[in-house]
């Protein structure tokens, strides 16, 4: 995970956390990510415990926004917005 020498972890690894914690807010087999709006707040470091909390603020829609911080003891180190879809049936489903 580290973006270099220094133990910086690569924000990659960061977004990836907040997304899967976006899924599993919207919590369907189903959804996708359509876009993302995030803000890389403070840097994070090998061997830092971050936590992700998300919040779909629109549970019953097919379009989903989520809401997503994630943090470093009482640090927030990233924040986002991720727009979600819940297809009617899997994006690789071809029938």
């Amino acid at each position: 995970m580290a973006a270099d020498s220094s133990g910086l972890i690569h924000g990659g690894f960061i977004f990836g956390l907040a997304d899967y914690a976006a899924m599993l807010a919207v919590n369907h087999p189903n959804v996708v990510l359509g876009s993302a709006e995030t803000r890389f707040l403070k840097p994070s470091r090998i061997g830092d415990v971050l936590v992700a909390t998300a919040d779909d603020t629109s549970p019953e829609a097919r379009k989903r926004h989520v809401l997503v911080e994630v943090h470093c003891g009482e640090e927030l180190v990233f924040t986002g917005s991720f727009t979600c879809f819940v297809p009617a049936q899997h994006v690789l489903d071809t029938a």
